[in-house]
């Protein structure tokens, strides 16, 4: 029986081989390693697919949101609410400044973050506000802008999962201060090694990042303020140069999996991700959450299906944040939801008959 992972890069490079490896050669023909005109290419085309006036390109998806943090001039001991159904790192940019991350619960029915529960959580010390389009599905921006600009704090969009997607047609990193996006290779647009971007429309947040990237310089040799070496590499500019003329059609590929999956599943064990009408994810991840997770697990992987598991402790309960004081129970929703999901397979090469057997197999659980 033929194996199904729960995803396969190489599937995606063998089509754009030679086009890489040209775009790789051109970086070495020129010995354009770090930064360079390759990330700046990226970096121009990046921001005109995100339709904001600026991109930067940077070493990581981590990095992006602590040097967000940092222009915003988020400090010591001031807060930032977050949802505490996310992947870590949208935590550390925070916790970098020794500021104070504030968890909220997520919604029980989109597992965004929920806007009725953020504004329990401002008190005098909030600064800003970062909502997470989790598996590739906006969050209620608007909402969330709305809390934001009553309380005069800024909003900050975790795109890291979530290039392409849209929130009432227009397309995600563009709403907030500043989006930040994650180019790990396993992302929808992932580079071949590690990479992260930051879009704003904001020229005082640019130049900023572009500073702080570059060891708080903008002449060589003369710092500005202390900086860190946050550059993209040219040869990651350009492998990401290359595949974002790919992305929209990956993403809707994507997009036929994802319908396949909601209308073939009809186990009523599994629960799906409710999509809001004005939400157009990208189906980074196709989650979905059952009560007995590890017989559904056994059940696929005995039947040579191997899912995924994003992510099984909420950040609040973390080790990390222990000082914080939060307890199980704090979060039910997202506490419930790391208890019991479950990540499909799920990528841009996945055949038809490949995404049927997925659906007859948990439909036979």
């Amino acid at each position: 029986m033929e194996k199904i992972p729960f995803l396969d890069l190489k599937k995606q490079y063998l089509p754009i081989r030679d086009e890489i490896r040209t775009a790789i050669d051109e970086v070495l023909d020129n010995t354009a390693y770090s930064h360079g005109p390759f990330v700046e290419k990226f970096e121009k085309d990046l921001a005109s697919y995100c339709g904001t006036r600026y991109a930067l390109g940077v070493n990581s998806g981590t990095s992006a949101l602590h040097l967000a943090m940092m222009a915003l001039g988020i400090g010591p001991g001031e807060e930032v609410i977050l949802p505490a159904n996310t992947f870590i790192a949208t935590a550390w940019g925070v916790s970098y400044l020794n500021a104070i991350p504030v968890f909220v619960d997520c919604d029980p029915e989109t597992w965004n973050i929920d806007p009725s529960k953020i504004e329990a959580k401002i008190t005098s010390k909030t600064k800003a506000i970062i909502g997470v389009h989790l598996y590739g599905q906006p969050f209620d921006i608007e909402a969330v802008a709305a809390i934001a600009k009553k309380h005069n704090l800024l909003m900050i969009e975790d795109c890291a999962q979530a290039i392409g997607a849209e929130y009432k047609g227009k397309k995600t990193g563009g709403f907030g201060e500043m989006g930040c996006f994650s180019f790990y290779p396993g992302k929808n647009l992932g580079a071949y090694g590690e990479g992260g971007g930051i879009t704003t429309n904001n020229e005082i947040y640019s130049k900023h990042i572009q500073s702080l990237r570059n060891h708080g310089s903008v002449e060589r040799y003369y710092h500005d303020e202390i900086g860190y070496n946050m550059r993209m590499d040219g040869i990651q500019g350009a492998v990401l140069g290359v595949k974002l003329k790919y992305i929209d059609g990956w993403n809707l590929r994507r997009k036929q999996i994802a319908a396949m999956y909601q209308k073939g599943i009809v186990n009523e064990k599994i629960k799906m991700q409710y999509q809001p009408e004005w939400s157009d994810s990208i189906y980074h991840l196709f989650v979905i959450t059952t009560e007995k997770r590890e017989a559904l697990m056994k059940h696929l992987q005995a039947e040579n299906i191997f899912p995924g598991l994003h992510y099984p402790v909420p950040c609040h309960l973390q080790k990390a944040y222990k000082e914080l004081g939060y307890k199980k129970g704090d979060m039910p929703h997202s506490e419930y939801l790391a208890e019991h999901c479950l990540s499909l397979p799920m990528f841009a090469e996945l055949r038809n008959d490949e995404v049927e057997r997925v659906i007859e197999r948990i439909n036979a659980y």
